[in-house]
C-alpha cells in the first residue's frame, strides 16, 4: 500500500501531505485551486489534473475539503472518485462532514468494489503540522486495520468508532464540546476584562486547573495577542455546528449551548468575519 491520491490541499490537507511523503508513500495530489499544491509539488508529490486521475492507480485515496457540497461533488460527480477508483481501493474521507453522507459513501463505494471509512481529524493545523492528528474512524474494521499505517503517519490519537458514519457521529461530539469550551473561554476574558483583572494572569491562574482545556490554554492564548489567524475558520466550524445542530434534532437531542454558539458565530459571518480563527468569538463579546 504506498500509492495514494490525496485531494483537497488546503490548511489541513497541505501538512498531511508532507508527513505521507516523509512515511516513504508516493503520493499524488489534486486541488482545485493548482497554485496552492504547487509548494508540495515541489517537495515530490505528483500533481494530477483531476479527480479522475488522483482516484485511479492509487492504493487508498484521501479526500479533505470544505463543505458536504464538496464531499458529493469529489466522490459522486461526473468524474468522481467511487467511478475512477480502482477496484479494491480504500477510499477515506477525512473531511468534517454529514454522517449520512458517509454512509451513502460507503455503501456506493462497496457497490463498486472500494473499502470506504469516512475518519474526521481533529487537532487543528498545528496537529496536522506535527503528525499528531486524532483520527476517527467510521467504516469497516478490516478496512480500518488496513489502513492504520497511512493513519499513523498523520495522527497519534487513532480510534476505530464502529460502523459506516460513526467516524462523523464522533467528530460532531467533538464540535459540540469545542462550541462550549471555546464560548467559556471568551466568556472569562470578557469577565476578567469588565473587573480589571490582567487577562492574562487569569489564563494562567485557570488553566491548569479544573477549569483547564485547549482552548483555554491554546486558543484564547491568541486572543491577547490579537492573533486571529486561522487554525481553523470560522465558515467552517459554522458548517461544522450547522451538521451537529440537525443531527441532534433528528435524534431528539436537545443542545441548547450549541444552538446559542452556532447563533454567536452566525452573527460574526454575517458581519465578513468568517475567514477569521475560531477565537475571533471574542469580537461577540467586544460590542
Amino acid at each position: 500500500m504506498k500509492k495514494i491520491g490525496f485531494i483537497g490541499i488546503g490548511i489541513m490537507g497541505k501538512s498531511m501531505v508532507r508527513n505521507l511523503m516523509k512515511a516513504g508513500y508516493e503520493v499524488a495530489v489534486y486541488n482545485r485551486t493548482k497554485s496552492k499544491a504547487e509548494d508540495v509539488v515541489a517537495e515530490g508529490a505528483l500533481w494530477c489534473d483531476t479527480v479522475a486521475q488522483c482516484a485511479a492507480g492509487r492504493d487508498v485515496v484521501i479526500s479533505i475539503v470544505g463543505y458536504p457540497k464538496d464531499v458529493e461533488e469529489v466522490y459522486f460527480g461526473e468524474g468522481g472518485v467511487i467511478a475512477h477508483a480502482d477496484p479494491g481501493t480504500c477510499v477515506i474521507d477525512m473531511t468534517t462532514t454529514s454522517p449520512k453522507l458517509a454512509v451513502r459513501i460507503y455503501e456506493n463505494a462497496r457497490k463498486k468494489g472500494l473499502k470506504a471509512l469516512d475518519a474526521p481529524v481533529t487537532g487543528g493545523d498545528t496537529g496536522a503540522k506535527a503528525g499528531t492528528l486524532t483520527i476517527l474512524v467510521g467504516g469497516d474494521q478490516e478496512a480500518f486495520e488496513t489502513c492504520l499505517p497511512v493513519f499513523e503517519a498523520m495522527g497519534k490519537n487513532i480510534r476505530y468508532e464502529g460502523k459506516a458514519g460513526n467516524g462523523q457521529h464522533t467528530k460532531m461530539c467533538n464540535q459540540i464540546a469545542i462550541a462550549g469550551a471555546l464560548s467559556g473561554a471568551c466568556e472569562a476574558i470578557a469577565y476578567a476584562k469588565a473587573v480589571g483583572l490582567d487577562p492574562q494572569v487569569m489564563l494562567d491562574s485557570i488553566s491548569t486547573g479544573a477549569a483547564g482545556s485547549t482552548q483555554l490554554s491554546n486558543v484564547a492564548s491568541r486572543i491577547l495577542k490579537d492573533d486571529y489567524d486561522p487554525g481553523f475558520f470560522i465558515k467552517h466550524f459554522i458548517k461544522d455546528m450547522k451538521l451537529a445542530s440537525e443531527e441532534a434534532e433528528a435524534a431528539g437531542a436537545k443542545l441548547g449551548v450549541l444552538d446559542y454558539v452556532l447563533d454567536m458565530y452566525r452573527d460574526l459571518e454575517t458581519e465578513g468575519l468568517g475567514d477569521l480563527g475560531t477565537q475571533a468569538l471574542i469580537k461577540y463579546y467586544e460590542k
